[in-house]
């Protein structure tokens, strides 16, 4: 039965990744704003859906080290897997502006959580401030939306708006059905051989809740909409840390194992300096590129068992 979720989960991933882009760019040529908010918004926190009822329901079980690593794995994931995976099916061109306020606002995310985790434990105060600092990105985010988005293929934008909320609304909830069934079959299936509850939720659920940006990132890349692909990723991390973790602590504070501190948030901040360092510094994200991403995560995966 755990198998046959995996595999409705998986199905449900992909064909809700198609509908979400779909819908997202639809809405982007509909409303004249840029691919890159919509990547950084509707999908980037549409698909970040999963890991927050995975993690509110952890934080409530009274299972923190899943809630937690399920935030710093699909952080992680979102980088190293699923960009790695996306420039290897198809070299991703970096979109040529609007990206320093978002990179800065995913760095400055994981170095807070630096002095938070000090602490050991995510208290409501903090996760307060957490959501705070999300509500106040998306309003400088939306004051200051860049440039209009190109025009995308015709197969890809439906025409009426009606249409791309439909898209839109079913991507989502397929979504979060697959992530639900997904995350269910492959949590037990871990945990009948044994694993960790940290290393379940650092791996195991967090590439899981992380399928629906795997999906939506590669359709957005084969369907060369660059633009969602990468602000899919940047959008997925902001939201993880500052809406998950915060509302996930606002509902219930999460006391946090030293290992997170000592060794998963510092990969966290590292794997976010390189992405900001290759968005800023190349034209585009290229096959080497993402065989070197799909290295370092299979190095990480290993390392985070110990």
């Amino acid at each position: 039965m755990d198998y046959l979720l995996v595999a409705g989960g998986l199905l449900g991933l992909f064909l809700g990744g198609e509908a979400l882009v779909r819908g997202a760019v639809g809405i982007a040529r509909k409303l004249g704003l840029p691919a890159l908010l919509i990547g950084l918004t509707v999908v980037g926190f549409g698909t970040s859906t999963p890991e927050l009822l995975v993690s509110v329901d952890a934080a409530l079980g009274g299972v923190p080290d899943i809630a937690i690593g399920n935030v710093l794995g699909s952080n992680i994931a979102n980088i190293l897997l699923i960009i790695g995976v996306t420039a290897l099916l198809r070299p991703i061109p970096v979109p040529a502006a609007g990206l320093r306020r978002d990179l800065g606002v995913m760095l400055a995310a994981a170095l807070v959580l630096l002095p938070v985790f000090a602490l050991s434990q995510v208290a409501r105060p903090a996760g307060a401030l957490l959501v705070a600092g999300l509500v106040a990105y998306l309003v400088w985010a939306y004051r200051s939306p860049g440039p209009a988005t190109p025009e995308a293929e015709d197969t890809l934008a439906p025409a009426a708006m009606g249409v791309s909320l439909v898209w839109l609304a079913v991507g989502l909830v397929a979504l979060m059905l697959g992530a639900r069934f997904l995350v269910d079959g492959a949590s037990n299936i871990a945990r009948g051989l044994g694993v960790s509850e940290a290393f379940i939720g650092l791996t195991v659920v967090a590439v899981g809740t992380s399928l629906p940006e795997l999906a939506t990132s590669i359709i957005a890349a084969l369907r060369r909409q660059s633009e969602i692909a990468i602000g899919n990723v940047v959008g997925s991390n902001i939201f993880n840390i500052l809406g998950i973790l915060g509302l996930t602590a606002v509902i219930s504070p999460i006391p946090v194992a030293e290992r997170f501190l000592r060794f998963d948030l510092p990969v966290v901040i590292g794997v976010s300096l390189v992405l900001a360092a290759l968005l800023l510094a190349r034209p585009r994200i290229g096959r080497v590129v993402g065989l070197v991403l799909l290295a370092g995560y299979a190095t990480y995966v290993f390392a985070a068992q110990g």
